[in-house]
């Protein structure tokens, strides 16, 4: 499990990567999660209001700084429930990555990520990014299970997720309007015994590349 600590601002974390924040919660082999702050709300919002991004999430209405600042403050009050990070590559916030409704009696929860930086996309900084955050919801949070939905046609999503272990559960049939059509969602589920197995074979696979 990736250590919690904190970092100065510019320095590098033991990873490599550029702490520009000077926060680090969790470290991956190529990303670090930390807090979102006040500071990332304007990267926020470009994000959201584009949509390129914006298809992939259930956000319709434009998005402000001052809705994802109350949005921000709301997080603090249900931090029980809710744990939203920023992902950090190199210095620089890339998506956010949460873990929601957190059922503490079935141990349960739902996961949920966005890679606004579209440059991003494809390069396997989102399933570092769900590792470790995995990590901490199974040895951390001591969660039993956890779900994820996914709309059809985002195939990187998907993709990324089974990587991870989940398996598919269920498909609900053009369940999801998005740009002028119905898509089926996709809900999957994933226990810590899969987790554990897609998480040795991606550590053999990171070695490899390091």
């Amino acid at each position: 499990m990736k250590n919690e600590t904190s970092q100065k601002s510019g320095q590098v974390s033991e990873s490599g990567q550029e702490v520009k924040s000077g926060i680090v919660f969790l470290k991956g082999h190529r990303v670090i999660l930390r807090p979102i702050m006040e500071s990332d709300l304007p990267t926020i919002v470009r994000w959201i209001n584009d949509p390129r991004v914006r298809q992939y999430i259930k956000t319709i209405f434009p998005v402000t700084e001052a809705g994802e600042r109350e949005w921000l403050a709301s997080l603090a009050k249900k931090s029980d429930k809710d744990v939203v990070v920023a992902i950090e590559v190199d210095g620089k916030a890339i998506g956010n990555m949460g873990i929601h409704r957190i059922n503490w009696k079935d141990r349960t929860a739902t996961t949920g990520a966005i890679i606004g930086e579209v440059e991003y996309w494809g390069k396997g900084y989102g399933t570092d990014a769900k590792m470790v955050l995995l990590d901490y919801a199974f040895n951390t949070l001591n969660l039993r299970k956890l779900m994820s939905h996914v709309y059809a046609f985002n195939e990187r999503s998907l993709a990324y997720s089974l990587r991870c272990g989940y398996k598919v559960e269920a498909r609900l049939r053009k369940q999801r309007f998005v740009n002028g059509r119905y898509y089926d969602e996709i809900i999957l589920g994933l226990f810590k015994k899969d987790w554990l197995k897609a998480k040795k074979a991606y550590d053999a696979k990171q070695k490899k590349r390091s």
